[in-house]
């Protein structure tokens, strides 16, 4: 039986059991996780949470939608037993009788071609470093071989000090300036993420710095089901000129090769970022966004006029 809990009504020790053993666990629907990108998210839950489902949904103008929460790229249904098209239709169904519409991510094993549910495709990019580097290294494309033949002559050095607002800072100065919607307190939250993930063990800032010692490149990781995600990074011009992110990641995949972590690059939709994370060897997964739109007229309308531009 599904029931849909409020926040305070789930037990989040029962909920982390559930995704730690879940075989599509991820580290973004740990409630800790959960707690920070979206306080009071609320939560489908199976029985004795044998499968739950991250609602993180809000209510705008007396309608209650469903939504993927910022820094937040896979959700949905998680299954500690048989998960099957049939039984995520069941919970996807149970969405549609608390939210009047919904864009929110589910896994990449939340699968179903039923056509009552409108299921739209994004990218990701994994790697598995199971492997040593040697041979990781040679699965990489000729130009990342090039470029990073280019940094490594360039005098850079990686280190674990930087802190979590020196990353940030980078990325506001510099790619931030063309994104308008991210605002400040989306950056205070994706500090206090970073540093929570710090603190449980969960996560790891590297920076690249100059041969000047002058930081210019750094990136986040979080750890979670034996998954590395590359969950965020900022660079300037000087890091583009080095190519210091492409020293950086196979640095990573350098300290990390030969383990059980997959490699995350967590994206990209971009033709450019996806033919760059391939370029170390990555493999292209599909995840699904699932949306339905049952907003009264006419929002209805407009909303699907402004997801067709």
């Amino acid at each position: 039986m599904i029931k849909k809990l409020a926040h305070d009504e789930i037990d989040k020790k029962k909920w982390d059991n559930c995704i730690r053993h879940a075989f599509n666990g991820n580290a973004y629907a740990c409630s800790w996780y959960l707690d920070i990108v979206h306080p009071e998210w609320e939560a489908l839950v199976e029985d004795d949470y044998v499968r739950v489902m991250p609602l993180t949904g809000n209510k705008k103008w007396g309608i209650n939608y469903l939504f993927t929460p910022f820094f937040t790229q896979q959700l949905g249904l998680f299954s500690t037993s048989l998960l099957t098209p049939e039984v995520l239709n069941r919970f996807l169904m149970e969405t549609t009788k608390h939210y009047r519409f919904a864009e929110y991510n589910l896994n990449v094993h939340n699968r179903t071609k039923d056509a009552r549910f409108t299921l739209i495709p994004n990218t990701n990019h994994l790697l598995d470093l199971i492997n040593d580097y040697p041979k990781a290294a040679r699965k990489y494309s000729t130009n990342t071989k090039r470029n990073l033949k280019k940094a490594k002559s360039n005098g850079l050095t990686v280190s674990k000090s930087a802190k979590p607002e020196e990353i940030v800072t980078l990325f506001r100065n510099n790619r931030g300036k063309e994104i308008r919607h991210w605002k400040n307190f989306h950056y205070l939250r994706l500090q206090h993420l970073m540093y929570m993930a710090i603190h449980k063990g969960r996560g790891v800032v590297y920076g690249v710095y100059t041969p000047e010692n002058r930081l210019c490149a750094g990136a986040f990781f979080l750890k979670g089901n034996n998954h590395l995600i590359f969950l965020f990074s900022g660079a300037d011009e000087t890091a583009r000129e080095l190519h210091a992110m492409t020293f950086l990641i196979d640095w990573v995949i350098k300290e990390f090769s030969g383990t059980q972590f997959i490699f995350d690059f967590e994206g990209s939709n971009n033709p450019n970022l996806a033919r760059f994370y391939r370029g170390f060897g990555g493999r292209e997964v599909i995840y699904y966004r699932y949306y339905f739109n049952n907003l009264p007229f006419p929002l209805r309308q407009l909303k699907e006029m402004g997801r067709k531009r």
